[in-house]
């Protein structure tokens, strides 16, 4: 399957497992909570819908690759206890507690959660001394004599034999005790994640063109040759921070990433034309509403993948503004959150408002991060409560003591609305923007693939439809409706077919 169902397959056991009846007992006993096994290969994103589905259910998340310990880590050290049987003193060997158990108690104690998820990745590539303790763990739930603690579902991970030569092979008895989930790379499934998680646009407009090029493991006499999801998410980060930086990156830096010469060397040669595309079109002016009838006759006449870059630039430059029209929308909201508890802190007998919002500030800081550790905020959640208490800090230095509550209030109040003012100019150009990308797109690419392509990015992409769900654009609805009636027919006359095939192959059948 893939990584999507089986994120979805963990996330129901994990919720099956932790579920209990009216007088606490756990529906499904524990004796019977397997261990998932989640085998695939290589940077596929496993270790990633462990975070998601924490996060997801509320509960916490211990990580471990296992090749990285040793035996005394993963089952704890020895030590001599001495006890009294049948009227005789003896010493007998006891082990301290397993590293990776006590993180588990670490965790709850950091977190507050008392259920959580315990990860194991690699399991099946420990070393000989360590892999009867693998076996014992999928087992019995045990590292040496220490169980998982209650309430914590394990998930172990592993790659297939032909993906590392250092995989070991599970027994019959342990394969009957786990729940195996084999999972294989997907390129859609992939591409719904890099929409979501905002991956670099030039990264997700080759590999549409592309698609034989996301996921390539191969052996040669030079050794293996590969390119993975999470080489492609690691390259994402770079070239974005590469861009902010204005910092080089050429095949050389390209095939630190990607592992695959070819791939490196064809993706390297597309980079150098996206960027010259960018130039050669003046994408930033098209979105800033200046004439562009000097490019209109190259767009009109460009090669697919041309004219799929140029779109993929477009819409680069619309999210750019409509990320920044949901930042400010989302420090806004919460600093008007913070603004109306400042205002009900002020009927009370105060004679420091000043003091009043610093402890303010205080609290909200802190409560930041403590979602921080706990792991129940995102990193959109994390950066828009970090912008806000940016600014209420700002606000709460140009509080006097001398000043009374009204004096107060009305000056972080401005500070607000001054916010406020910042919140519409981003809505303001991001919407301006759209309108001018709508200009060219439909002197450029009017009713052709390319239209299709724009107006399903705009309707999937995290920001982009987060801004079209609180502004209107009319020209945007227009063409979604006539797409979405279009695929409508298209799926009638399928249907159709469908029914025709099944007519056909009826009468043969007499």
């Amino acid at each position: 399957m893939d990584i999507k169902r089986a994120k979805q397959e963990i996330e129901n056991t994990v919720r099956a497992y932790l579920a209990t009846d009216d007088t606490g007992t756990p529906l499904i006993p524990p004796v019977r909570q397997r261990p998932i096994l989640l085998m695939g290969p290589p940077g596929i994103g496993k270790t990633q819908i462990m975070e998601q589905i924490a996060r997801d259910c509320g509960i916490a998340l211990v990580a471990y690759t296992i090749t990285h310990h040793t035996r005394q880590s993963a089952v704890g050290l020895p030590f001599i206890r001495h006890r009294h049987y049948a009227g005789v003193d003896r010493s007998v060997t006891e082990y301290t507690m397993s590293e990776i158990i006590a993180s588990c108690y670490e965790k709850m104690e950091q977190t507050g959660l008392k259920n959580g998820i315990l990860f194991i990745d690699e399991i099946n590539c420990v070393s000989e001394t360590l892999a009867p303790t693998m076996l014992q763990f999928l087992q019995g739930k045990t590292f040496g004599n220490q169980p998982v603690p209650a309430g914590w579902v394990i998930v172990a991970a592993g790659n297939p034999p032909e993906y590392n030569k250092s995989v070991r092979d599970f027994d019959l008895v342990t394969l009957d005790r786990v729940r195996r989930i084999d999972i294989e790379p997907e390129l859609s499934v992939w591409q719904e994640y890099a929409r979501a998680h905002r991956l670099h646009p030039g990264i997700t407009a080759y590999l549409e063109l592309r698609p034989q090029h996301f996921y390539k493991i191969e052996n040669d006499v030079d050794g293996p040759k590969f390119v993975t999801a999470r080489g492609w998410e690691d390259l994402s980060a770079y070239l974005q921070a590469a861009g902010a930086l204005s910092l080089p990156a050429d095949e050389e830096v390209i095939g630190q990433y990607l592992r695959h010469p070819e791939v490196a060397r064809d993706f390297a040669a597309y980079w150098a034309l996206y960027q010259k595309y960018r130039a050669d079109y003046g994408v930033e002016d098209i979105l800033q509403g200046k004439p562009f009838d000097a490019v209109l006759d190259r767009a009109l006449n460009a090669a697919f993948d041309e004219r799929m870059s140029l779109v993929s630039l477009l819409l680069a430059g619309l999210n750019t503004r409509f990320a920044k029209a949901r930042q400010t929308d989302e420090a806004t909201d919460a600093c008007y959150q913070q603004l109306r508890a400042f205002k009900r802190s002020l009927n009370g007998d105060i004679t420091d408002p000043a003091a009043v919002f610093a402890a303010q500030c205080d609290d909200y800081e802190a409560q930041l991060e403590a979602g921080k550790t706990s792991g129940r905020l995102t990193a959109a959640q994390i950066a828009a409560h970090t912008r806000a208490a940016a600014l209420m800090r700002g606000w709460g230095k140009k509080l006097d003591p001398a000043m009374d509550n009204d004096e107060a209030f009305d000056t972080v109040r401005a500070g607000f609305n001054a916010q406020v003012r910042r919140r519409e100019e981003a809505v303001a150009a991001a919407g301006d923007a759209l309108e001018a990308a709508f200009d060219f797109m439909e002197r450029a690419f009017p009713d052709t693939q390319e239209m299709v392509v724009f107006v399903n990015e705009l309707a999937l992409g995290p920001d982009s439809a987060a801004f079209l769900a609180e502004n209107e654009c009319e020209r945007f609805t227009q063409y979604s409706q006539s797409l979405l009636l279009n695929q409508k027919q298209d799926e009638l006359l399928a249907e159709l077919e469908r029914n025709d095939l099944r007519r056909s192959e009826g009468s043969l059948a007499f």
